[in-house]
């Protein structure tokens, strides 16, 4: 007997518990029925037309997204807006919608705790702790051999998937670095967190020009981090493939694909 909606919802929420949600987020089940049997699961960062055409021409009964599509309110789910046309292209086509957001960014092996294992950080512990012990959002370790700024960085592009941003750094390109504070997503309120300032660099997405030039600054002047900032999409797609192996081993026989998509805002970067 194939599983339910209801029982693959209940597997996401224990392995992605939504109490470690952060209270303006909106994770879980957006839209399908929880009687419907799920037989494919799909998963991708982004709900965009792309991610939700792939997953329609690939059969899925789930598409299982990072990004809540829903995440800010909506009035209307009419077709004339991107929202109301991507959901009714997904229930016409009976393939359900669910979202694991900053409840997958706490928990061990969630998006920040693959970036750490990726780069080989010892003793990776949260930035700013859940109630859980282990859980939090951010991690803050060092790196199993020191290295430079600019080695860590051609290390993160050889990582992550390719943007049209690839990696940006500031800081001395040759400065050694031994200990990494890093955020999966958008992480420029964590700059001022004292786990962050005592690493030797920051990694995360979305980076402003003010808050990083203040960073910058503090620095120079009393020290601080350098920074590196990649692209939000690919800081992030890194999550997919062992969220899929988890979900692999608490549905047998049920298929789970990882979208190999790029859905980055951005096309192109044109530079001197």
């Amino acid at each position: 007997m194939p599983f339910s909606l209801a029982d693959v919802t209940r597997v996401a929420h224990t392995l992605w518990p939504l109490g470690g949600a952060e209270g303006w987020d909106a994770p879980g089940l957006v839209s399908g029925n929880p009687n419907q049997p799920i037989r494919s699961i799909h998963l991708a960062v982004d709900a965009v037309s792309d991610t939700v055409d792939e997953a329609i021409e690939a059969g899925a009964d789930l598409l299982l997204t990072h990004h809540p599509l829903l995440l800010r309110g909506v009035t209307s789910v009419a077709e004339d807006g991107y929202k109301g046309a991507l959901l009714s292209r997904l229930i016409r086509a009976d393939c359900a919608l669910l979202a694991a957001h900053t409840n997958a960014d706490v928990v061990a092996d969630g998006v920040s705790d693959v970036i750490a294992t990726r780069l080989g950080l010892i003793d990776a512990l949260p930035i700013t702790e859940s109630s859980a012990p282990g859980t939090g959002i951010g991690r803050f370790g060092r790196l199993a051999v020191p290295t430079t700024l600019g080695h860590l960085a051609h290390t993160l592009l050889a990582i992550l998937p390719a943007t049209a941003s690839g990696v940006r750094v500031a800081g001395d390109y040759s400065a050694p670095i031994s200990t990494v504070a890093l955020c999966g997503g958008a992480g420029d309120s964590l700059l001022r967190n004292p786990k962050v300032l005592a690493a030797d660099v920051y990694i995360t997405s979305d980076l402003r020009h003010h808050p990083a030039q203040e960073a910058r600054e503090q620095a120079l002047c009393g020290g601080g981090p350098a920074l590196v900032d990649v692209a939000h999409w690919a800081s992030e797609w890194l999550w997919l493939e062992p969220a899929a192996k988890q979900l692999r081993v608490a549905l047998p026989g049920v298929s789970v694909t990882v979208s190999e998509l790029n859905t980055d805002p951005w096309d192109f970067a044109v530079v001197h």
